[in-house]
C-alpha cells in the first residue's frame, strides 16, 4: 500500500454551490453522517460568515456534541481578513472562530491578477493576510488548510508571486493548489505540483474543477507528483460544471493505484452512499458515472455480454461489488441469448440455453422491441414478461375501467382527475383522485385503491417519468413510450409501457410498476 491520501469533501460547501442544488440544515446533517460512515477525513460543510443556513448548521453540532462526526474533521471555511482590516476585527474570521471546529479552511488569492483588479488589494498586503490569517488560528489551537485559490492561473501570470503566496501559508498544516477555473491540463498539474513539493515541506494538497473536462484526472496527478491531500464533492457537482468527483477519485487512487485512501470496506459502500447523497441533494446521478452508475458494469452487445459470462473481466476493468455497484446485463435485441438467458433464470433457474422457452422469450423480446419497447433501461417489464410466458405470473388485480379527465383553467393547482374501479380477491373497490395532469391523477387513484389491499403500497412513489415519441406520424397519431421510474425508500425499479396513446402508456408502465413491487414483497415474504 502506497503512502495516505486525505480525502476532504466539500460537497455541502463548493457543491451547494451547483446551479439547482439547495440543502436544508437537515440535509447538511444526513450528508454530514453518510460521509462520515464512509470514513471521509475532512468534511467542508459551508461559511458560518456566508448565510445564516451555515451559522445555524454549526451551532447544532455545539448544542449537540455527540451528534459531531465520529471519523471525519469538521471544517469550517472562510477567506483570509480583508484588506486595511485588522485580523482580529474581522467579521470573517470571527465568524470562523466562533463555528468553533477544531480544523478551519482559510481560502487565499495566489494570483497577482486576482489580488490587483478582484480584491483590489497591493500584492505585499496580500502576503500579509495570508500569512496573518493563518498564525491568528494557528494561535487558537485551530488545525488550518490554506486553499491557494487561482493558483495554477497564478502560476502562468507571475510564478515567483504565486509561490511568494505559498511560502507565505508555509506555517497552515497543509498547503491546497486550486485549480479555481477548471483551465489547467494534467500534465501542467503534474510539473507544477512536482515543483512545488519539491520547493516546501508543507504537505500539500490538491483541488480542481471540471471546466476542461479534466478534474479528476488533474487530481490524480497532482497525486503522483506529490499530493497527499485531494479535496472534491462525492458526486461531483459544483460551480459551473462541477467539481472532482470523489467518487471516481476514491477507487482510482486505492484500487488502481495502490494509495491507502479510504479502507477497503467503506469503498463496498461507494455506490449506495453516492445514490443518497444524490436522493438527499434531488438530483439524478449521471448513470454513467464511473464506477457508481447504472450503466458502469451495464452490458448489451452480444458478444460483450457472451464474454462476461465466460470471464467478467473481459469487458470488465474492476469487479462491481467492489465498490458497491453490480452487474448488469442489458436486455435488448441485439444482447444474444446470454443476457435473456440471465434474466430467465432468476425466474426458473431450470430453463437452459437451448430450451424451447428460452428461444419463445427471445423471439417475443425481439417483437416487442420492434414495436417500441425498449427493456435495457426497464428491465422490471421485461421480468414479467418472462413471468407471463412461464405462467409464473398472477394479477394482483383486475382492472374494470378507468377515466381519466383533463379541466382547465385549474384554481387549485390540480388540472385533472380520474376515477378507477378495480376487483381484488373478489372485491370491488371504486376511488377517484386529483392530480397535475390526467396520468398523476390516474397513479394517484389507482394507488389509493391498491392501498386499501396492499398497505406497503404507501411507501411507493414515483421518481422519473419519461414520454418519447417514438414514429413520425402526422400530429398526435404518433406511437409514445413511457418510462416510469419507482422507489419503495429501499429500491428503485424502472417499468415501461408503449402505445398511440399517452395515457394508456402510462398506465401500462404504472401497473407493471405496482405488480413489479408486490411480487418482490411476496418472495421477499413481506
Amino acid at each position: 500500500m502506497r503512502n495516505k491520501i486525505v480525502i476532504y469533501d466539500s460537497t455541502l460547501r463548493d457543491g451547494a454551490q451547483a446551479e439547482g442544488i439547495s440543502f436544508s440544515l437537515d440535509d447538511k446533517i444526513k450528508i454530514v453522517a453518510a460521509l462520515d460512515d464512509m470514513g471521509i477525513d475532512y468534511i467542508e460543510a459551508g461559511n458560518p460568515a456566508s448565510n445564516p443556513k451555515d451559522a445555524a448548521f454549526y451551532d447544532y453540532y455545539k448544542k449537540n456534541p455527540s451528534r459531531k462526526p465520529k471519523f471525519a474533521k469538521l471544517t469550517a471555511f472562510g477567506s483570509t481578513r480583508k484588506k486595511g482590516v485588522k485580523t482580529g476585527e474581522d467579521k470573517n474570521v470571527l465568524a470562523l472562530l466562533e463555528a468553533e471546529t477544531d480544523v478551519v479552511c482559510i481560502v487565499g488569492k495566489c494570483s497577482r491578477f486576482h489580488v490587483e483588479q478582484v480584491i483590489q488589494a497591493e500584492c505585499d498586503e496580500n502576503i500579509q493576510m495570508i500569512r496573518e490569517t493563518i498564525a491568528f488560528f494557528k494561535e487558537r489551537g485551530r488545525r488550518v488548510i490554506f486553499d491557494g485559490e487561482h493558483f495554477f492561473d497564478g502560476w502562468g501570470e507571475d510564478k515567483d508571486y504565486a509561490m511568494e503566496c505559498i511560502a507565505a501559508a508555509e506555517s497552515a498544516d497543509t498547503v491546497v493548489l486550486c485549480d479555481t477555473n477548471g483551465g489547467a491540463f494534467p500534465l501542467d498539474i503534474y510539473s507544477i505540483v512536482k515543483k512545488v513539493s519539491e520547493t516546501f515541506t508543507t504537505p500539500l494538497g490538491i483541488h480542481t474543477h471540471n471546466d476542461c473536462g479534466m478534474a479528476v484526472a488533474n487530481s490524480i496527478m497532482a497525486v503522483e507528483a506529490g499530493a497527499v491531500h485531494v479535496q472534491g464533492t462525492f458526486i461531483g457537482f459544483g460551480e459551473r460544471c462541477g467539481n472532482a468527483c470523489l467518487s471516481t477519485i476514491i477507487p482510482n487512487l486505492r484500487i488502481k493505484k495502490g494509495y491507502n485512501c479510504l479502507n477497503e470496506t467503506a469503498i463496498t459502500h461507494l455506490t449506495p452512499a453516492a445514490r443518497y447523497i444524490a436522493e438527499i441533494a434531488n438530483i439524478s446521478l449521471d448513470e454513467r458515472s464511473p464506477y457508481i452508475g447504472k450503466s458502469a458494469f451495464a452490458h448489451k452487445g452480444g458478444m460483450h455480454v457472451d464474454g462476461v459470462f465466460k470471464c467478467t473481466q473481459s469487458f470488465e476493468h474492476i469487479d462491481p461489488i467492489l465498490v458497491g455497484n453490480e452487474r448488469k446485463h442489458l436486455l435488448s435485441e441485439v444482447a444474444g441469448r446470454s443476457a435473456v438467458l440471465s434474466a430467465i433464470q432468476r425466474i426458473d433457474p431450470d430453463i437452459k440455453r437451448d430450451s424451447m422457452e428460452t428461444d419463445i422469450i427471445v423471439k417475443h423480446l425481439k417483437k416487442l422491441e420492434n414495436d417500441g419497447y425498449q427493456f435495457e433501461a426497464a428491465e422490471s417489464s421485461f421480468i414479467l414478461g418472462i413471468r407471463k410466458i412461464l405462467g409464473k405470473y398472477k394479477p394482483s388485480f383486475e382492472l374494470i375501467n378507468y377515466k381519466a379527465i383533463s379541466e382547465q383553467p385549474c384554481h387549485d393547482g390540480s388540472s385533472a382527475s380520474a376515477i378507477i374501479k378495480i376487483i381484488v380477491d373478489g372485491k370491488t373497490e371504486i376511488t377517484a383522485a386529483d392530480g397535475k395532469g390526467p396520468v398523476n391523477a390516474l397513479d394517484k387513484a389507482l394507488r389509493k385503491a391498491l392501498e386499501v389491499f396492499y398497505p406497503q403500497l404507501k411507501n411507493v412513489h414515483l421518481t422519473d417519468y419519461k414520454v418519447r415519441v417514438l414514429d413520425g406520424k402526422p400530429e398526435t397519431a404518433s406511437m409514445v413510450r413511457v418510462l416510469i421510474e419507482s422507489t419503495d425508500g429501499k429500491s428503485n425499479w424502472t417499468t415501461v409501457g408503449v402505445s398511440h396513446d399517452i395515457i394508456e402508456a402510462s398506465w401500462l408502465a404504472l401497473v407493471d410498476s405496482i405488480e413489479f413491487k408486490l411480487i418482490k414483497d411476496q418472495e421477499s415474504g413481506i
